[in-house]
């Protein structure tokens, strides 16, 4: 561990570069090869500190986006969406969200829902991630981000997540609404709920743009989610997109969703990249 928990550490300090067709997906200039800097960092919370990777262009600044796993964590599947982002022209922080209890990863895409065990573990690992503490989280990576050459920090930020990192991105909104101009939520799980606590309920602290992608499944579970985000959204006068995907389920744009015999795949290509162009167009619109 480096004596100064918000300095790069080199223990896994990658280089790499991508073909013109990776950039221009992402909405990057179609140069011949981009080269992006993978590497691994540590930031100081108020809880203690986290491990995350920090991915960016080589030269410039540019705008800073925050990454919100899903339940599996920091891992390959994560990082080659923030490289791909990246790629586009901006610099991606990927937080390990476990990071109070393990290092990265946490879960292992081996998971089995269906084991008391395994659920036991996700729960103990999931415990201490409170809407507070992800809050206090969220202050400290902008803070971390703003501290970097890569980034612009006239410009605004994004903030996107998956599954349990969709209400993370509310979250977070909430907690640095100076500084997050857009967010988006994909397969995000638990944005509404009877609770107090509930995501959605922070509406009206955030000044960002969003973009909700609703698995058609999550839909089926709880159908009036949709509504009452879009309600809270028109009540603090936010632009808000609110789509269902027909016929995905929930995990449907991350590659490595572990695959059930007898049972149909839960990624979707198709339907990923377009998931993915409405998360590029987001950033646009609102500037980042």
């Amino acid at each position: 561990m480096s004596q100064d928990p918000n300095t790069l550490s080199r223990r896994e300090f990658t280089a790499l570069t991508l073909a013109a067709g990776v950039a221009a997906a992402a909405g990057a200039p179609n140069t011949a090869l981009a080269e992006i800097m993978d590497s691994d960092v540590e930031i100081q919370t108020p809880d203690g500190v986290c491990d995350a990777s920090l991915v960016h262009v080589k030269q410039g600044a540019s705008p800073g986006v925050i990454l919100f796993t899903d339940v599996f964590g920091l891992r390959p599947a994560m990082r080659d969406m923030a490289k791909r982002l990246a790629a586009g022209g901006f610099t991606v922080l990927v937080p390990n969200p476990f990071y109070r209890s393990t290092k990265a990863p946490g879960l292992s895409t081996d998971f089995d829902f269906n084991s008391a065990a395994d659920r036991a573990k996700m729960e103990a690992l999931r415990a201490p991630l409170t809407a507070d503490a992800v809050m206090r989280d969220a202050v400290a990576y902008v803070k971390f981000l703003d501290s970097q050459s890569s980034v612009n920090p006239k410009a605004a930020m994004g903030v996107f997540g998956y599954c349990m990192g969709g209400p993370m991105t509310l979250q977070a909104a909430a907690a640095v609404p100076e500084r997050v101009g857009a967010g988006a939520s994909f397969h995000g799980g638990g944005l509404v709920t009877d609770k107090p606590d509930s995501p959605h309920l922070l509406v009206p602290k955030i000044r960002a743009q969003y973009y909700f992608g609703i698995a058609m499944n999550d839909d089926q579970r709880q159908p009036d989610a949709k509504t009452k985000l879009d309600d809270a959204f028109k009540a603090a006068k936010l632009a808000a997109k609110i789509e269902v995907y027909e016929g995905c389920l929930h995990g449907w744009c991350v590659k490595d969703m572990p695959k059930s015999p007898g049972k149909p795949p839960i990624y979707n290509e198709a339907q990923a990249e377009r998931a993915w162009g409405e998360l590029v167009a987001l950033f646009k619109r609102a500037n980042v």
